[in-house]
């Protein structure tokens, strides 16, 4: 048996606002949208074969965001959240900048910054996510 983890599904307020928010982040593409459905994937994914031969091959294939709307909105901290790390040629601070300047905010859960290698921040609608220190692997 092979199951693959094919998306993260994010409840928002606004699904198509997210989408593009995030595909700008991450570079990627929006690739469905609806008013009740906006899809973001990597790129490279739109440059591979629509179906694949092997199992192997369709569990490389990365996984994809899906933003949905509900009628409530965040009121606790996320139970599950994104990790982003910048490679080790990048500037992670300079990284850090650019989220902020696209609409991401910094935000305390209780870590302490001048212990721990990562900075929480929040996008815009107040979901966390972490940049990690810089990495190769």
């Amino acid at each position: 048996m092979a199951l693959k983890w094919y998306t993260l599904v994010v409840d928002c307020q606004d699904p198509q606002a997210q989408a593009r928010w995030w595909a700008e982040v991450l570079d990627w593409t929006i690739v469905y949208d609806t008013p009740d459905e906006a899809v973001a994937v990597p790129a490279h994914v739109l440059e591979e074969p629509l179906q694949v031969a092997t199992v192997q091959e369709w569990m490389r294939r990365g996984q994809g965001l899906v933003f949905v709307p509900v009628p409530e909105g965040k009121t606790v901290k996320n139970r599950l959240h994104i990790d982003l790390a910048p490679h080790l040629s990048q500037d992670r601070d300079g990284e850090i900048a650019r989220l902020l300047a696209l609409g991401a905010t910094k935000v305390e859960v209780g870590q302490e910054e001048a212990r721990v290698s990562w900075t929480v921040l929040a996008d815009p609608e107040g979901n966390e996510f972490c940049v990690l220190s810089s990495r190769d692997s």
